[in-house]
């Protein structure tokens, strides 16, 4: 388990958050001083956060409650088509269930955004447009983050230029892995500049960083850097999203929350499959970093399959009994 970042650690009279001319500016001047910041932070009890994490991941809910964690799930899935055989007719068809998941029902909530790499963004905005529904699109590089700077820059200001709101990019591992946090962080502050307006969500690849202790300084750096969201994975390596190291995500979010005042989102992404799988996720959410984070503003879970699934155990809470799988429709 970590401990709460101590606000009181932080540089006397200067302004909290990330950037110049703020708490943290020292912290982000050298390799060195970065290095030391993020080796400083509390170490993770890997055994501490894998038994809360199975413990939390036990709970039953009762159906008043299983109802509303399944309308919130929804409202928080960014539905995903990252295949290279995407076509526009395909994104057009997942937009037209973002939009409306359940054509039986009205009630349903409309899912949070619709994830698509950047050259189908601009269909997705016109599929989209007027529905508040979100279009995010992957860049620099996805998945790998294996090109220059100037590439991955590019293919963020391409993806932003054809409507994207939202841009989830990759951080470079290799650099990450080798202690090259300074380059790391500068270069998320460019892709954070690039973006404008698009809100940032910085992919961590936690199955290649390996350790939980890995997945907090990553965090940490994609936040002192500016990131909107932390995400988990690009959902193309196992693991990907598994609980513990969401919780490890959350506890990051959490303390800088406490240190600096900014609230930053979590995004779990790849193999949630199931409504079960999005309950205990939930479950960790509340008991992690409370109601402020359960919201699709500071929540979101990457899937392409998950939806389904809580349509038709939504389904089953309205009528009584199961729907074929033929009830929903097929991404």
């Amino acid at each position: 388990m970590t401990h709460v970042l101590d606000p009181g650690t932080l540089a006397a009279g200067t302004r909290p958050g990330p950037g110049p001319g703020t708490a943290f500016d020292d912290v982000t001047r050298s390799d060195a001083a970065l290095r030391a910041f993020l080796h400083g932070l509390p170490g993770v009890d890997q055994v501490g956060a894998e038994q809360r994490a199975a413990t939390l991941g036990t709970r039953s809910i009762k159906t008043t409650a299983k109802a509303w964690a399944i309308d919130t799930a929804i409202s928080m899935v960014d539905l995903t088509t990252l295949e290279g055989a995407d076509t526009p007719g395909k994104v057009r068809s997942l937009a037209a269930k973002a939009r409306r998941p359940d054509p039986t029902d009205p009630t349903a909530p409309a899912v949070a955004a619709v994830c698509v790499y950047g050259d189908l963004a601009g269909v997705a905005r016109e599929a989209l447009a007027g529905t508040g529904v979100h279009v995010a699109a992957v860049a620099t590089a996805f998945p790998s983050g294996r090109a220059s700077r100037e590439v991955k820059l590019a293919d963020v200001r391409d993806a932003v230029g054809n409507g994207a709101d939202e841009i989830d990019m990759v951080i470079d591992r290799g650099a990450f892995l080798a202690g090259r946090y300074l380059e790391v962080f500068e270069e998320v502050v460019a892709v954070k500049e690039a973006c404008g307006g698009a809100h940032l969500k910085v992919i961590l690849e936690t199955g290649e960083l390996v350790t939980y202790d890995n997945a907090r300084r990553a965090s940490w750096l994609a936040m002192l850097a500016g990131a909107d969201f932390v995400k988990t994975s690009t959902g193309k390596i196992s693991p990907a999203a598994t609980l513990p190291v969401c919780l490890v995500m959350l506890e990051a979010v959490r303390d800088f929350r406490a240190a600096t005042g900014r609230q930053v989102g979590v995004k779990p992404a790849g193999g949630i499959r199931t409504t079960k799988d999005a309950i205990k996720h939930l479950v960790l959410v509340n008991e992690t970093v409370g109601a402020d984070w359960l919201s699709p503003d500071r929540f979101r879970l990457g899937a392409s399959s998950l939806l389904n699934d809580l349509l038709l155990q939504r389904q089953k809470l309205r009528t009584g009994h199961y729907s074929g799988p033929d009830h929903v429709s097929v991404d």
